[in-house]
């Protein structure tokens, strides 16, 4: 067990580090200049002299491999150095303002969509070819195909402008969290539901399912006992690769209903060309999608007990 988390670890180390050098490139060929944008993008003029300083003192005069690895060394240090744009003020308090958004945003959905879409799996997997079955097929096939920025607005357009019961942007109150939740948890509890039938019905086909049932235990029993607990590993999985994909649904609820998150910082950040918020976003984000797969794995073996991980 010990040498599987360290090679599973060195791996993801190695994964941050080429996620870190590819973000690094992509954002220094991105057209524009950082300097021209914190001074008004030309509203201020200043000499070639005063430029240069400015580059000098933000290190942007240095070569690229040099600007690497000064930031990559501050970084290591716990240091993610300082806004561009919002001068004087440290990335690390930018992203701690932002990420209790974020985290609660993402955690609430991914309750919401797996306290629904588990018992709708269960239940449409057990009742195989029912009304109730076709119906969650449907409605899973929907959440999954439609985009959330169009469930965001269509929700914006029905309960805040036209039966104003939430408001449409801003979290001034607990209503504020009804719509960003709903929206970005409708497209996982699509998939989970779907997962979950499916493995549901699998399992109920498996022989130890047929002998509790031949030995007499009630229907409920054998679903909840049996069955259910065999048929969450493929949930689990899937939970564990679609915590990858978090971040991208997160951009767009928090873009369109004006959310204070991680989300959207990254948004505008990458329109100001704000280097150090954007690459300490990235990084930051590539270890937890590595540290939540690497629990995705470790907790197979408590789910099923069967596994054992060499």
């Amino acid at each position: 067990m010990f040498n599987y988390i360290l090679s599973r670890l060195l791996q993801g180390v190695l994964v941050i580090f080429l996620i870190s050098v590819a973000t690094f490139v992509i954002m220094r060929f991105m057209p524009g200049d950082p300097v021209r944008l914190l001074m008004g993008d030309g509203q201020i003029q200043l000499t070639d002299a005063q430029m240069q300083a400015i580059r000098a003192k933000w290190g942007l005069d240095r070569p690229a491999h040099e600007q690497y690895l000064l930031w990559a060394g501050n970084l290591l240090r716990g240091d993610f150095g300082e806004s561009l744009i919002r001068r004087g003020v440290p990335v690390r308090n930018m992203i701690f303002e932002a990420l209790p958004v974020s985290g609660q945003l993402n955690v609430l959905a991914l309750v919401v969509a797996l306290a629904v879409a588990l018992p709708v799996g269960i239940l449409a997997g057990v009742k195989r070819n029912s009304l109730f079955d076709n119906l969650a097929t449907v409605g899973a096939t929907a959440g999954a195909a439609l985009p959330n920025f169009w469930f965001g607005l269509m929700g914006i357009i029905v309960f805040a402008l036209v039966l104003r019961w939430l408001p449409p942007f801003g979290l001034r109150s607990w209503q504020g969290w009804v719509l960003p939740v709903a929206v970005l948890a409708a497209e996982q509890m699509a998939i989970f539901a779907r997962v979950m039938r499916g493995a549901t019905i699998e399992t109920l086909t498996q022989d130890y399912v047929r002998t509790a049932t031949a030995k007499g235990l009630t229907p409920r029993t054998v679903v909840l006992r049996h069955a259910v607990r065999n048929a969450l590993l493929p949930v689990v999985t899937v939970i564990g690769f679609r915590i990858a994909f978090l971040f991208s649904g997160t951009i767009v609820v928090e873009t369109v209903f004006a959310l204070p998150g991680i989300g959207r910082l990254f948004v505008d950040s990458i329109f100001r060309l704000d280097y150090q918020v954007v690459q300490s976003i990235v990084v930051l984000l590539a270890v937890l999608v590595v540290l939540a797969n690497l629990a995705t794995d470790l907790l197979y073996a408590f789910v099923d007990p069967r596994i054992r991980i060499e």
